[in-house]
């Protein structure tokens, strides 16, 4: 007796199922990837923008800060915000891996 008596092969409709599911989630994967990346190229061109507001706004709480004769709390607050910053972007880029193929 042969095997493909036996087992049932998969018909045209249950293949076809099959291969319009493997590439809806490609297509799905691949939105999920343009997505992300969108994001991240909105990140990156926005940070010039965000430093230099964060830039005035340092030197606006200064000039606050003497006019009024109380101490800059921001400067204070922000100096902890950036070193951690710092460290948490020094880690996370020389613990990144390459991505190449070895």
């Amino acid at each position: 007796m042969h095997a493909y008596l036996i087992t049932a092969k998969p018909g045209r409709l249950q293949r076809a199922a099959r291969a319009v599911g493997r590439c809806a989630l490609r297509v799905l994967a691949l939105a999920v990837m343009a997505g992300l990346g969108a994001v991240v190229f909105t990140v990156r061109c926005a940070r010039p923008v965000i430093n230099y507001l964060a830039t005035r706004a340092a030197w606006l709480e200064l000039w606050a800060a003497s006019v009024t004769g109380i101490g800059p709390v921001g400067a204070a607050v922000g100096s902890g915000l950036t070193d951690e910053f710092v460290r948490e972007f020094h880690r996370a880029r020389t613990s990144a891996t390459a991505g190449g193929v070895r």
